[in-house]
């Protein structure tokens, strides 16, 4: 990443001289949307700079100014219908960290919490702007859910590091058994838009400024009312998890 910045101007430059010995008006056309290609690249690859500095800074940053209660009402989630506790993810499809916390940290989550009928997961959305193929993937994500599979979606989208382009997105579909053109043409509307609007919102009010963060707390005898006990910020290992859930599972 950082020889990829480095070497930012020499590609230009070096753009710039395959095209001066012919100066044509094609020529000129060509530069112009290479120059900007290179310039998107450059974005992306300080934006993850940007992501990587935060996991490395660690337990150190400022805590977020999450509410005292979040409603969770009608949202979907992995779980038991009588869980006490709740796990929030705030995430990007093609941040690598919450694919990282995905294959690594979340089957321990899953297997010890999850499946146990602890604790109810849910997922917000938080697309990064230097990321292209972030908001693309949620809206696939959330009108996936209109064919019954949002969470097979969702884990699909972070299972690998494939491309999250339109193609990709309909290849995944395809294998989850989604009708694809009913998909495409949801995922071109804006029938999801409020929804993930309103998600990247609440986390610029909370001063969620990175992927995954993770919003932990307790549940209304209905399930439909979060108490904020914890925040996790970051990839971080099971342990992390396991600290801030024991004590709360310790006094339901």
């Amino acid at each position: 990443m950082f020889r990829q910045l480095g070497i930012f101007t020499l590609a230009i430059l070096a753009a710039v001289g395959a095209y001066a010995a012919q100066p044509r008006a094609e020529d000129f056309i060509k530069l112009k949307d290479e120059v900007a290609r290179l310039n998107a690249q450059q974005q992306q690859n300080l934006g993850s700079l940007d992501e990587l500095k935060r996991m490395i800074k660690g337990p150190g940053q400022p805590a977020l100014k999450a509410p005292e209660t979040m409603s969770v009402a009608g949202e979907p989630f992995k779980g038991q219908p009588s869980a006490t506790l709740a796990i929030i993810e705030y995430a990007d499809f093609q941040c690598p960290f919450c694919r990282r916390f995905e294959q690594d940290v979340y089957p321990q989550i899953r297997d010890n919490y999850i499946n146990s009928g602890k604790v109810k997961y849910f997922h917000r959305d938080m697309p990064l702007p230097f990321h292209e193929g972030a908001m693309p993937a949620a809206r696939a994500a959330h009108c996936a859910s209109e064919q019954g599979k949002f969470w097979e979606m969702h884990d699909s989208l972070l299972g690998d590091a494939a491309s999250l382009g339109a193609a990709d997105i309909d290849e995944r579909a395809g294998r989850l058994g989604l009708n694809v053109s009913e998909l495409d043409k949801c995922i071109s509307s804006d029938r999801f838009a409020d929804i993930i609007r309103r998600s990247v919102t609440e986390a610029t009010e909370m001063q969620i400024s990175g992927t995954p963060t993770f919003i932990i707390g307790t549940l209304d005898a209905q399930g439909n009312l979060m108490s904020v006990k914890k925040t996790v910020v970051g990839a971080y290992p099971f342990g992390a998890f396991k600290a801030a859930l024991d004590p709360l599972l310790a006094v339901r």
